[in-house]
C-alpha cells in the first residue's frame, strides 16, 4: 500500500468515526463517502436543479431506458446528509418507472438511510424534492 493509500484510509476511517459520532447510519456514511451515483449525465431525458433553505445545491439527471429508469445521478454541493439522501433516491428509483419514482417521499429516504442526524432532515426533503421538481417538469412537457 502506498502512502497515498494509506492517508486516504485514515482519512475515511476519521470520517467515518466523525459522522457516526454525528448521527448518521453506516449506510448513511457509505453512500456520502462512495457517491455511487454522484455526477452528471449529458444525455439526460430529465433533469432538474434546486438550492434549499440551507445552501445546499442539487441537480438531478434521469437517463430513460424503455419507460424505467435507466441511470440517474445527482450533483451535489452540500453536505453529508445531502450527498447520502442523493445517493438513496436513486438507489431508489433506478430500473423503476415514473410513476414509482413519484411515491417516493422523504419517509421512504429515511428508512433506505436508516438515520441521520435530525438536523439534517432538510436534507432528505431537498433530494426528494429536486426529483420531484424533475418530474413535474417532465410531466408538463410530455403533455404539452
Amino acid at each position: 500500500m502506498t502512502q497515498i493509500q494509506a492517508a486516504t484510509s485514515a482519512e475515511t476511517k476519521t470520517i467515518e468515526e466523525m459522522l457516526t459520532a454525528s448521527g448518521y447510519s453506516q449506510t448513511a456514511i457509505d453512500y456520502y463517502i462512495n457517491k455511487p451515483y454522484m455526477g452528471q449525465i449529458p444525455d439526460a431525458d430529465i433533469t432538474s436543479e434546486m438550492t434549499g433553505t440551507c445552501g445546499d445545491t442539487m441537480g438531478i439527471y434521469i437517463k430513460m431506458d424503455n419507460g424505467v429508469v435507466g441511470d440517474a445521478k445527482y450533483q451535489v454541493m452540500g453536505c453529508a446528509g445531502a450527498i447520502s439522501a442523493a445517493m438513496a433516491v436513486v438507489d431508489l428509483i433506478k430500473g423503476k418507472d415514473l410513476d414509482y419514482a413519484r411515491t417516493i417521499d422523504d419517509g421512504t429516504v429515511f428508512k433506505v438511510l436508516q438515520e441521520i442526524p435530525v438536523k439534517k432532515h432538510h436534507c432528505i426533503q431537498l433530494a426528494v424534492k429536486t426529483l420531484h421538481k424533475a418530474l413535474d417538469a417532465h410531466r408538463l412537457q410530455q403533455s404539452a
